[in-house]
C-alpha cells in the first residue's frame, strides 16, 4: 500500500505504509517512556496529545518518521514521541531537516519549533526552507514569549509588551508568522489553536498530505510568562467575533449568527487599500463576501487575509489553511539531478569521483 492509495500525496510513494505488526496503530505506540516536563497548563500538552493521536492515522512505520527540533520549550517534543528524532541546534532545525529529507526520501520529516527559535536566530533557515519547498512539515508553536529562558519578549511579542527584558515595554515591531511564510512563498501555510483538538487534527492531516513544505502556526498559551495571550479566540463569549474561519471554497463569514443562521460579518475586498476588510453582511450583501481560495497560485489575497491579525490584541484572527498549492520540491529535484549525473557520467563510481576531484581548475605544486 502506498501514500497515493491512502489519498496522502504529500508522503513519499516509496515509504512502506504497512505497520510492522500489520495491525492498526494506537497513540500509545507513539508515546515514549520519557517524563513530560512542561509547566502545568502549558499548551504544549494539548499539541503533543493531538500529534500522538494523529500519527497512527498516517499508517507509517514509526522508523519512517523523524521529528527535528531546535531549542525552546516546544523543542522537547522529540523526547516524548516514540519515533526517530533529534533535539538539534538553536534555530537550525529546518536546515537539518532539509538534509534528512533530501538524503532519505523514505522518511516523513517533521520540524517542531517556537516563535523565538524559528523567527529570531532561526529566521534565515525558516524562510529558505519555505522557498525551497522541501518535503517536511513545520509546526511553529507561538506563545509570543520566550518561555524556556523565563519570560523575555520574543519576535512575535506585541509592541509595548512589558517583560523581564523590556521593563519599559517592547519597542520592536512583531513578526506575523503566517505573513512571513506567505511572503517566502510557502506552498502550504496554515494556522490553528492548541486547545481546538478537532481543528488542530484536521490541519495536521492536510499538512502531512501536502507534498512540499507545510508550515503550521499553532497559537499556544504560556500560563507562566504570557497567560491569556489568546483569550479572545478561546473565550466562549468572544471567540465568535474573534475567529475568522477559513475553509476553501466557502464564503469567509464569522461573528454571531444573524437571522439566516450564518455569520453576521464577512470579509470583502478593500478597494482603497487593495487588501481585505471586515464588513457587515447586511450592509454589503451576500455576493460581496469573499470566497476563500486556498489553491490560488497567487498568494496576494491570502497575504491580505493574514494581515487582519492584530499583533497585540487578536481582535480578528483568521484560522485555517491560508494557502495550499502544488509546486516542485527541492529534494525531488536534487535527487533527480544526482540520478541524471549517475546515468550519464562514464566509467565506474571511482572513475567519476576521480574526475570530479581532478576536474575544473587544478594546479600541480612542484
Amino acid at each position: 500500500m502506498t501514500a497515493t492509495d491512502l489519498g496522502l500525496p504529500g508522503l513519499r510513494s516509496g515509504v512502506d505504509l504497512v505497520p510492522t505488526n500489520d495491525e492498526p496503530q494506537t497513540a500509545k505506540e507513539y508515546t515514549s517512556d520519557q517524563e513530560v516536563r512542561w509547566c502545568p497548563g502549558c499548551g504544549d500538552y494539548a499539541v503533543l496529545k493531538a500529534v500522538q493521536g494523529f500519527l497512527p492515522q498516517l499508517g507509517l512505520r514509526r522508523e519512517n518518521i523523524v521529528f527535528v527540533s531546535g531549542i525552546g520549550c516546544s523543542s522537547r517534543f522529540p523526547y516524548y514521541l516514540d519515533t526517530y528524532g533529534m533535539h538539534s541546534i538553536h534555530g537550525r532545525a529546518p536546515s537539518i531537516a532539509t538534509g534528512i529529507a533530501t538524503a532519505r526520501e523514505d522518511l516523513s520529516v517533521w520540524v517542531v519549533t517556537g516563535d523565538g527559535d524559528a523567527l529570531s536566530i532561526g529566521g534565515n533557515h525558516l524562510i529558505h526552507a519555505l522557498r525551497r519547498n522541501v518535503n517536511m512539515t513545520i509546526l511553529l508553536f507561538n506563545n509570543r514569549i520566550y518561555g524556556l529562558t523565563k519570560g523575555q519578549y520574543s519576535p512575535t511579542s506585541e509592541t509595548g509588551k512589558v517583560t523581564k527584558s523590556t521593563p519599559m515595554g517592547s519597542i520592536d515591531h512583531p513578526f506575523n508568522p503566517v505573513s512571513l511564510a506567505l511572503g517566502a512563498e510557502g506552498s502550504f501555510v496554515a494556522r490553528t489553536i492548541d486547545s481546538d483538538r478537532k481543528h488542530l487534527t484536521a490541519v495536521l492531516s492536510a499538512a502531512a498530505a501536502h507534498r512540499g513544505t507545510s508550515f503550521v502556526e499553532i497559537y499556544q498559551n504560556c500560563p507562566i510568562f504570557n497567560d491569556g495571550a489568546f483569550d479572545a479566540i478561546k473565550d466562549n463569549d468572544t471567540k465568535a467575533d474573534a475567529i475568522i474561519p477559513l475553509e476553501h471554497g466557502r464564503p469567509i463569514r464569522f461573528g454571531a449568527p444573524d437571522a439566516s443562521g450564518l455569520g453576521a460579518k464577512g470579509l470583502i475586498h478593500d478597494s482603497e487599500t487593495g487588501g481585505v476588510k471586515v464588513a457587515l453582511v447586511a450592509d454589503v450583501g451576500e455576493d460581496a463576501i469573499l470566497v476563500h481560495d486556498a489553491h490560488n497560485p497567487d498568494p496576494t489575497t491570502a497575504f491580505a487575509i493574514s494581515r487582519l491579525t492584530d499583533a497585540g490584541y487578536l481582535n480578528q484572527s483568521p484560522i485555517g489553511i491560508f494557502r495550499q498549492v502544488e509546486r516542485t520540491t527541492y529534494d525531488d529535484q536534487a535527487r533527480s539531478q544526482i540520478q541524471t549525473a549517475q546515468q550519464t557520467a562514464p566509467g565506474t563510481p571511482q572513475d567519476r569521483l576521480a574526475a570530479l576531484i581532478g576536474g575544473g581548475d587544478t594546479w600541480t605544486v612542484a
